[in-house]
């Protein structure tokens, strides 16, 4: 019998005198945050940071949360069975140094399940103290689905429930521009406050809401772009569950681990601190005027390096990335890819661009986390366009010539990417001759496996023009994949074709 049944479940009173003391005192603060979202990332990203700000004197509130859809019920019950208590892991490297920290978060006040408490939910809506909601419900999840509204019963989709809710509140205090609410959604899209503002517009009209109600949505409640960024992974193993559990003398059901760093961009005044204080508490959050620098920062320095090692990884034989940047080869190439290329085609130097790259490839080296470079290659020929090409180009653009580790980085996808169909599915050719499964587009693995159909490396046309530039000209020229003709542009293919070859040498 595993040590995880023979211990009760964690509980208030199962925590010495003085842990159950403050445990206590900051759930029963009055409810500031309407939370919609009940899993690890939230917990271990806002929740976390809420309770460090709480215990610090800071933010004197607490959290009710609830799930966006049906299917969290089991993950919100377990919450409210523990009394919203749980276990947060930190682990990782911190300016080169191992670190972990073990923290009882205890932040949540009220577990509400909308689906089958939803008088209950709205009433929440009529709380003076309320001031802030936060969600993460996916990208799928923060999106306009037409539907009616049929009072007494749930809405289904998040923004239909918000819609209903803010409803409430705007009835209940007569429209009261005090009362509008600051909206802090965290779903990885792109402008993610304004898609949800409009996505509350609509409903408000789907439901035969008032123009002054429409009105007080757009002016008195603040919808803001958020940019967030830290690895949470989960739940620990069961393993070392049992082994906690033990300690402690209790089971936690809800233990949730995450990298050290975190990186939270409001795009807000930086005088709403003042009711949100995480800044203050010395967190890595930042109230900005526009997201949009912070987003290229991510995508072209945290993606883009994610992206660029995946093929050339795989190939290799690499699995994860931490394995990729323990090779001193490969820990060299990326980080000067980073530094000598990535980081000067950007030219933002507000940003403190060396700065950032450092805490990235500290993050790749953490010990706790296996990130597979198969799941990063998920999609690849999307990613490398959206995160690296807009780098290699500027590059050029800007310095005359073609950065070397960046073509290295495309010759090692266009290697990867000639799809081979087979029953299973698209495959490609490792190196050693191994096989791999190709999840893309479908329609780029068919227009990357005709390019390449047939395809023999030792062939001459004309005596001039080799079958490996030919192809390469190929793909580079379709725009379908490219959404513009990359052979047009002088010197590309023959740099391409030149580190194509030398993979092509490495073949056993």
């Amino acid at each position: 019998m595993s040590a995880s049944t023979k211990r009760p479940r964690l509980k208030l009173h199962l925590l010495g005198n003085d842990s159950q003391r403050k445990c206590k005192e900051m759930i029963e603060r009055p409810v500031k945050v309407l939370q919609i979202g009940e899993g690890n990332f939230l917990r271990g990203f806002a929740d976390w940071m809420l309770h460090e700000s709480a215990r610090q004197g800071k933010f004197h509130g607490s959290v009710a949360v609830t799930q966006p859809r049906p299917g969290g019920k089991a993950k919100l019950e377990q919450i409210r069975d523990q009394d919203g208590l749980y276990t947060m892991i930190t682990r990782g490297l911190s300016e080169g140094k191992r670190v972990e920290r073990t923290e009882m978060i205890s932040i949540f006040s009220q577990c509400i399940n909308p689906y089958e408490e939803w008088q209950t939910f709205l009433e929440l809506a009529e709380l003076p103290s309320l001031e802030f909601v936060i969600s993460n419900t996916t990208e799928s999840g923060l999106k306009y689905i037409a539907s009616d509204y049929i009072p007494g019963e749930p809405v289904q989709s998040f923004p239909g429930k918000l819609t209903v809710f803010l409803h409430q509140r705007y009835v209940r205090f007569s429209g009261d521009p005090s009362r509008g609410l600051i909206h802090l959604p965290c779903e990885l899209l792109e402008g993610n406050g304004d898609v949800l503002r409009e996505c509350v517009l609509r409903h408000s009209e789907d439901f035969g809401y008032s123009d002054s109600f429409r009105s007080w949505i757009e002016h008195h409640n603040l919808f803001l772009n958020n940019l967030v960024d830290r690895i949470v992974t989960g739940a620990t193993a069961q393993e070392e569950a049992n082994a906690l559990a033990e300690r402690w003398g209790y089971e936690d059901q809800l233990i949730n681990t995450a990298e050290p760093y975190h990186f939270w961009a409001i795009q807000g005044e930086e005088s709403l601190d003042k009711r949100l204080p995480l800044k203050q508490a010395g967190l890595n959050v930042h109230w900005v005027k526009d997201l949009k620098p912070y987003q290229l920062r991510k995508v072209r320095i945290l993606n883009g390096s994610h992206t660029l090692m995946s093929s050339l990884g795989l190939l290799r034989g690499k699995q994860h990335v931490r394995e990729t940047m323990e090779d001193p080869q490969f820990n060299s190439w990326i980080r000067e890819a980073v530094l000598e290329e990535i980081v000067p085609a950007m030219d933002m130097p507000e940003l403190g661009l060396e700065q950032y790259a450092e805490e990235v490839f500290e993050r790749f080296l953490n010990p706790y986390i296996d990130h597979k470079l198969q799941d990063i290659a998920l999609n690849t020929a999307g990613k490398f366009k959206v995160r690296v090409l807009p780098t290699l180009l500027a590059y050029e653009q800007s310095q005359g010539s073609w950065p070397e580790r960046l073509i290295q980085g495309f010759a090692g996808f266009l290697y990867l990417y000639r799809p081979v169909q087979t029953q299973e599915g698209y495959k490609a050719e490792l190196l050693n001759g191994e096989l791999i499964s190709l999840r893309d587009d479908l329609d780029v693995l068919a227009a990357l496996a005709a390019h390449w159909d047939g395809y023999d490396r030792d062939h001459l046309n004309h005596g001039v023009v080799t079958e490996l530039e030919k192809r390469v000209a190929a793909v580079l020229s379709d725009t379908m994949i490219w959404g513009e003709n990359l052979d047009a542009k002088e010197g590309l293919r023959a740099a391409l074709v030149h580190e194509i070859s030398k993979l092509e040498g490495e073949e056993r």
